[in-house]
């Protein structure tokens, strides 16, 4: 007969704080319906099992084993945790049972969702973060950090945020970080310049080199889905993306000679959608033997949690 009984070791922390840079960066705040912890969360779970056997003269004799081992939780931190890609990775890791905590610029999202509630969403900006408040205890940093603008505007967010982001949870000891970056388009050389792919290559170079054998480099293409904005309005990106990654998937024998073609990807390289960039991310987080780069077609066959 085997019966299972469980006992919590949990420690909770203070009351948790975020400080911002100001009122143009969005003042520091936080919403959850519980407090944080910052320490690692551990279940001790104990298994008592009775077994029962004979002695030399026929009695029946019995005894009880107590086994117990101590499970890790996941705890992942979430960089940019209320956008497109960020949320689906958020809503993805909770559908999971992980502990999730977002830090992004407009904190959490206007929509509304059950799974909502089950993040603690902090607002602020990952140039003037303390660290103390969310990186302690966590198991893994996921960043989706990134974006258009000038070029020095570009540098600054694909790049010097993801090295900024990538040092200060190597300091914590977060023993994973895994970047959402981008595919490795076939452009001149010319074009790679701009501050866009330097400063991701830059992002994808501090996680390798610190995370040598945990980072995680996603590089997903166009990703589709359905993108919500203002107002709670939604852009379909999936009526596109979706029938051309059929398409493209059909094709493939056809298109692959034409890879080695400058820009032909720009058209050839297979959209994504975001929940297989998510579920990739997540199951990266869980899988300790999950490293590396992973281009668009590793992304699909880590979300299915094949190995890569």
């Amino acid at each position: 007969m085997t019966s299972l009984y469980h006992v919590c070791a949990i420690s909770k922390a203070p009351f948790l704080h975020f400080h911002g840079c100001g009122k143009s960066l969005f003042p520091s705040s936080h919403s959850k319906g519980s407090s944080l912890h910052s320490h690692p969360s551990f279940c001790k779970v104990g298994v008592r099992c009775s077994y029962s056997g004979h002695d030399i003269k026929g009695n029946l004799n019995t005894a009880t084993i107590d086994i117990m081992a101590d499970v890790k939780s996941e705890r992942i931190v979430v960089l940019g945790g209320s956008g497109f890609v960020g949320s689906a990775i958020c809503k993805a890791a909770v559908s999971k049972g992980v502990e999730v905590i977002s830090l992004s610029r407009s904190g959490r999202p206007s929509y509304s969702g059950s799974w909502l509630d089950q993040v603690t969403w902090i607002s602020g900006d990952v140039f003037h973060a303390n660290w103390d408040d969310f990186l302690g205890g966590a198991t893994a940093v996921v960043s989706v950090l990134g974006g258009f603008g000038s070029e020095e505007q570009m540098l600054r967010i694909n790049g010097e945020a993801n090295v900024v982001a990538v040092n200060a949870a190597k300091d914590y000891g977060v023993p994973k970080f895994i970047l959402i970056s981008v595919h490795d388009y076939n452009l001149p050389s010319f074009l790679k310049t701009s501050g866009y792919f330097t400063g991701k290559k830059k992002a994808e170079a501090e996680v390798l080199s610190k995370y040598p054998n945990s980072g995680v480099v996603l590089r997903p293409g166009f990703i589709y889905g359905k993108r919500r904005i203002a107002n709670g309005f939604e852009i379909p990106l999936d009526l596109i993306g979706e029938p051309m990654e059929r398409f493209l998937s059909m094709m493939e024998e056809y298109t692959r000679p034409l890879s080695s073609i400058p820009t032909s990807d720009l058209l050839l390289a297979p959209p994504i959608s975001v929940d297989d960039v998510a579920s990739a991310a997540v199951n990266a987080v869980t899988d300790d033997e999950c490293f590396g780069v992973f281009n668009i077609e590793q992304i699909k066959q880590a979300a299915t949690g094949t190995k890569v």
